[in-house]
């Protein structure tokens, strides 16, 4: 039996319909898992530590379906880049292949932490490991940081990635990785595949890789329908006609998909993650929510990539629900009309970075609401900061107006992790520490096309 905790008197946003949102209730943990959400919930059990959160809005964690974990190490290297200056910067041979395991251990530590106090509890790592040592860093960075994540393994970042041509697929120890360290599905850290997919690699090898993935029992995510290669192909079609869509697939960005192939996705119960603002910088194409939700989907939503833009959650709410607003208005007002109620409400988009992405993950059963019988993956946002008080709408404050220096307290697992706005069983000094080494090593072994600027140690 562990610590047991009682959350009194928050405004609770549980995300499920079955419970609703409460302006005043309690929330119950015992163990590691939700045991009740209720007003004026009474304990006498010793072992339970009561927590005020009145001044608190108590939610769930937040979901990140798409993010590469690793490139926590180049984060701010690119706020200029375009997807193909991205690329030559950190594949095609360039700094990720550089990497040695420790730097892909201190790297996925470092970038979970900064998940885990941005309020992220849950993220799919989309990784391309050099060999089964960097495999080894990359799990243990994340299970050391205590996250709740996906571990999708992918093939390295080499030419052969984005070569249609490559026939190279997994690595002959995969099967040896999931039985290593994935046995069960009650953990953490669970897991997946990243595969390259049918515009970057033979069908025959796209067709193997998704096989492999329903024999494992694993999420299977792929880039789709981005940039300039999108355009031209018609992959989810494809997919769709050979019968491998089905809701194990995740697809990533899809900006340039044909709006049939969105409901392609949508009636398989496939999952889309948009990843709004590095989608938009970088020329992938804008992104597809809006289209997705016509079609009868629910997108999710990732970060992608800390080169570019911070790894919380909250922008990239606002990015998603500005975008699609900004797309719909603009139709209106090409036809000389004005919009009256805005097209994407906060409370869709507060969905999309919580349950919805928990079911992409096949998660939906553990996290993504507050739900008696689930885990207890809870953050709690403090009302009283200046950029939020005073609340009037609780979802409208979580979506449009709270960042992670908002975030009080978070739970994963019914751990806390997170308390006062301070990350708990973490030598943070140590880990910057090893993170400039990992740094300071991989600048001996690659200069970044635009580095010529100050560096700050």
């Amino acid at each position: 039996m562990g610590t047991g905790y009682l959350l009194k008197n928050g405004c609770v946003l549980s995300m499920d319909a079955r419970i609703g949102q409460f302006n005043r209730a309690d929330v119950l943990i015992q163990d590691s898992l939700i045991a009740a959400v209720q007003p004026n919930i009474e304990v006498s059990d010793a072992d339970v530590v009561v927590i005020d959160a009145s001044d608190m809005i108590v939610m769930p964690g937040l979901v990140d379906t798409h993010r590469h974990m690793w490139e926590s190490l180049v984060k701010t290297a690119g706020t200029n880049w375009s997807l193909p200056v991205y690329l030559q910067n950190l594949y095609y041979g360039a700094m990720g292949s550089k990497l040695r395991p420790q730097d892909s251990y201190i790297g996925n530590l470092l970038g979970s932490l900064e998940a885990l106090n941005a309020g992220v509890t849950t993220v799919l790592d989309w990784s391309m490991p050099y060999s089964p040592d960097h495999t080894d860093g990359l799990i243990r960075g994340l299970q050391d940081a205590g996250i709740r994540a996906v571990f999708a393994h992918g093939v390295p970042g080499e030419t052969s990635y984005w070569n249609r041509e490559s026939t190279l697929s997994y690595p002959e120890n995969i099967r040896g990785v999931k039985e290593r360290y994935f046995s069960s599905s009650d953990q953490l850290v669970t897991y997946g595949l990243a595969i390259r997919g049918p515009e970057f690699s033979h069908w025959d090898t796209t067709v193997q890789d998704i096989q492999l993935a329903e024999e494992l029992d694993a999420i299977c995510s792929m880039h789709v329908g981005f940039g300039s290669w999108g355009s031209v192909d018609r992959s989810i079609s494809r997919l769709y006609e050979a019968g491998l869509l089905t809701p194990r697939i995740n697809v990533v960005h899809g900006n340039t998909m044909g709006m049939d192939e969105f409901k392609m996705l949508a009636d398989t119960g496939a999952s889309l993650s948009v990843t709004p603002e590095v989608e938009m910088m970088m020329g992938h194409g804008n992104p597809a929510t809006g289209y997705f939700l016509e079609h009868g989907g629910t997108p999710t939503l990732g970060v992608d990539v800390v080169t570019s833009t911070g790894g919380d959650m909250f922008s990239q709410m606002k990015f998603a629900l500005q975008a699609e607003r900004s797309r719909t208005n603009e139709l209106l007002l090409a036809q000389g009309a004005m919009p009256g109620e805005l097209s994407l409400q906060a409370s869709q988009v507060l969905r999309f970075a919580t349950s919805a992405g928990a079911q992409a993950l096949g998660l939906e059963r553990k996290t993504g609401s507050v739900t008696p019988g689930k885990e207890a993956d809870l953050i709690m946002i403090r009302t009283t900061d200046l950029n939020l008080f005073p609340v009037h709408d609780p979802i409208g404050a979580v979506v449009q107006f709270a960042n992670p220096s908002n975030v009080d307290s978070v739970f994963v697992a019914g751990k806390l992790v997170k308390q006062n706005g301070k990350l708990l069983h973490v030598n943070l000094d140590h880990i910057r520490s090893k993170a400039m080494e990992s740094k300071e090593y991989l600048l001996t072994q690659y200069r970044m096309s635009d580095a010529d600027r100050i560096v700050f140690s």
